[in-house]
């Protein structure tokens, strides 16, 4: 090689370095951003938990005989209050899996992850698509898989069962007002329309019930806005245990009455006024 050429070849080499810690130091940047917010999303979801799972009661109070309103509202809110910390512990530690899934190369993942994939996707009606996992189905899952503050399932809870008085929760263990369409699956409403054919479930166990309502939240099409409404706070790395944030969720459940709005706003009423019982 003649003494020109080295030089040209010395200048090539020193450009193309050149060029490599140009994009380098574009790409490092953004790249780190994102690892950062990455691991901050994760260390959030993971303060979120602090949930004590507490002991099932073992017998439903009789609420309706309770005549002091703190008393009442104390005791049917430590009632089923344990029936949800199971509920959230249990998404928890499904939403874990599937971080770790999207954090991981999905090309690499085990029969073992596969087969539990699945079965998260029969559970929140999601199934895994035929050519296996990918980024999409895990972005729609991690939407569905997530906690509900207490705040908004008590307020729910007593809203729809009359403080645990009504007919449906005595006799079905139905504190959330959901239907069932199969004869025989359920209670007649008493006042139920003509030519309707719906019942209300019965369940075993107020935990059976809370479980369905949870369920029902998370994958049904017309909470859809709820959901989004929740991964948009979990984005701005909100907690999303808080009764604050079950102000805000109430807007996604408009459809779950035909009263829309002024039931939200019902809803958020109570979840305001009771703000002495929440734990967050």
């Amino acid at each position: 090689m003649t003494t020109f050429e080295n030089i040209i070849s010395s200048k090539s080499a020193k450009l193309l370095a050149f060029a490599v810690v140009g994009s380098v130091s574009f790409i490092g940047p953004y790249i780190y951003e994102q690892e950062e917010r990455r691991k901050s999303l994760q260390a959030k979801e993971a303060e979120q938990p602090k949930i004590s799972v507490e002991i099932l009661p073992t017998s439903t109070p009789d609420f309706g005989a309770i005549e002091d309103v703190n008393e009442k509202k104390d005791s049917f809110f430590s009632y089923l209050r344990p029936s949800i910390q199971i509920e959230n512990n249990r998404i928890i530690k499904e939403r874990k899996h599937l971080r770790q899934w999207a954090d991981s190369d999905l090309e690499i993942l085990s029969a073992e992850d596969h087969s539990y994939a699945k079965r998260l996707g029969k559970l929140y009606s999601l199934p895994v698509p035929v050519e296996g996992l990918d980024r999409t189905w895990l972005s729609e899952m991690l939407n569905r898989v997530n906690v509900l503050p207490e705040a908004l399932v008590l307020s729910q809870a007593a809203n729809e069962s009359a403080w645990g008085t009504s007919r449906f929760a005595k006799q079905a263990n139905n504190y959330f007002g959901q239907w069932c369409y199969s004869k025989g699956c359920g209670l007649v409403p008493l006042q139920r329309n003509e030519g309707s054919t719906h019942e209300v479930a019965k369940f075993s166990s107020s935990q059976e019930s809370v479980h369905r309502y949870f369920m029902n939240i998370n994958r049904n099409l017309a909470y859809k806005e709820l959901r989004g409404i929740r991964s948009d706070l979990s984005d701005a790395e909100e907690t999303l245990l808080t009764h604050n944030t079950a102000t805000q969720l109430a807007n996604g459940l408009l459809k779950y009455s035909e009263r829309g709005s002024a039931y939200v706003e019902d809803l958020q009423a109570m979840i305001r006024h009771n703000q002495k019982y929440w734990a967050q």
